[in-house]
């Protein structure tokens, strides 16, 4: 997806004096903001040794498959999420107990980046990915979501924000409903649905299940509930720590409610 043309006098935005586009070619604030964050990862990989520092981002703002690897090790090592206690799990289960029935329906919307002939699918996996990652870090009520669907998703459901509706899992392909139901996740998930379609962003804004399951046959699924919301407040932590060490020129971009502007 190329960045629209802009005035050529136009300050090029920078993270750390890296580019995050070429002159004259901003992307719009959504797509700045991805790139803003992902470069900032990108460089935290450099100085953790996990990445080459002859890697480079491309001017699309696409970035290397090492550079991918390398961030997603950085993640593993430098997000450290404590163990939720067996009272804390109770504590959710109970909270939630439509979240772990014995069968369900979902509320989904998603933003879909379709594989069409002739497309760079490794430039695009590398978009969709970046859009995951900062909507994973965005606020729930904030409407980026939607913003970001109107935006950037090839389904025509962006023009309703990405909403999907309903949906139980024989409305939907398999391989899209074996990402999506049985999970536990209630947000965006923390993962790419690949389907014959694409590449979707997928959020689910409610579930609803059956009678409830008992704690001990879900105790599994409470935990990786649990883990998920810990992964995302150290996520959003780490990229303010990040982004108050950084000069960031001619880019805003905010984490949570924490701004992250120079």
């Amino acid at each position: 997806m190329a960045a629209p043309t802009v005035d050529p006098n136009e300050p090029v935005a920078r993270v750390n004096g890296v580019p995050l586009h070429a002159q004259g070619r901003r992307p719009d604030e959504t797509e700045l903001r991805q790139r803003a964050c992902i470069e900032l990862l990108r460089q935290a990989a450099i100085s953790a040794g996990r990445l080459d520092a002859d890697d480079v981002p491309q001017l699309d703002g696409s970035t290397s498959a090492a550079a991918s690897q390398a961030i997603d090790e950085l993640l593993a090592l430098a997000l450290r999420l404590p163990e939720p206690d067996e009272e804390a799990l109770r504590r959710h289960h109970a909270a939630h107990p439509a979240r772990f029935g014995a069968t369900e329906r979902v509320r989904l919307r998603h933003v879909l980046f379709a594989v069409t002939p002739g497309v760079d699918l490794n430039a695009l996996r590398q978009r969709a990915e970046a859009l995951l990652l900062e909507l994973r870090c965005a606020d729930a009520g904030d409407g980026a979501f939607g913003r970001a669907a109107a935006e950037l998703s090839n389904c025509p459901s962006g023009a309703q924000g990405g909403e999907l509706g309903w949906a139980m899992a024989q409305d939907v392909v398999p391989e899209f409903g074996k990402e999506v139901f049985g999970h536990p996740e209630v947000g965006v998930l923390p993962r790419l649905v690949h389907s014959r379609h694409g590449l979707h962003v997928v959020e689910v804004l409610e579930r609803e299940g059956g009678e409830p399951l008992p704690f001990e046959q879900v105790r599994v699924a409470v935990l990786q509930s649990l883990q998920q919301q810990a992964w995302i407040t150290a996520l959003r932590q780490y990229l303010r720590v990040l982004g108050s060490a950084a000069k960031l020129e001619h880019v805003a971009f905010e984490v949570a409610d924490t701004p992250l502007v120079q």
